[in-house]
């Protein structure tokens, strides 16, 4: 199931990027709830809010060690956890899904614009990313200490 999750993911991601990039030109916006939603085509060669802009390569080479830590954490620890299998893929397929549009372009491309709020510009790889790292936080904070006796 865990690549089956990132397989998936991958391609709803690739497939809405090929849309909006088919679909509108960079920096066009097409309103869905107007004055709230919309779709606006932007490409981010930083980060998160476009920070470290320019750095095509470190993103690259962060992303490839964090996906290799994300499988070998999950096989070594998390085997038979589904919901951290799932945490994890979901997290793996984010990082793969930005990570392609690195290689294949140079920048991320990204395009839900929340208009109502002045809310980043992202894609659903960020998506996946924040979701998975939220509840990745939410299930490491709520796991019973092995060593009851190591807060006393």
């Amino acid at each position: 199931m865990f690549w089956l999750w990132i397989a998936g993911l991958l391609v709803v991601d690739q497939v809405t990027k090929y849309l909006v990039v088919s679909s509108l030109e960079l920096g066009q916006s097409y309103p869905l709830i107007d004055g709230v939603f919309r779709l606006t085509y932007v490409q981010n060669d930083g980060a998160a809010f476009s920070i470290l802009q320019g750095q095509r390569w470190f993103f690259v080479v962060i992303t490839l060690i964090a996906l290799v830590m994300m499988v070998f954490v999950r096989y070594k620890y998390y085997k038979k956890d589904k919901w951290m299998t799932l945490a994890l893929a979901v997290l793996a397929a984010g990082a793969l899904g930005n990570l392609i549009d690195r290689f294949l372009y140079g920048y991320v491309v990204d395009f839900f614009d929340f208009y109502l709020i002045n809310f980043a510009v992202f894609n659903v790889a960020d998506c996946c990313i924040v979701v998975s790292l939220v509840f990745i936080t939410i299930m490491v904070i709520k796991k019973p200490s092995k060593d009851k006796n190591l807060n006393a």
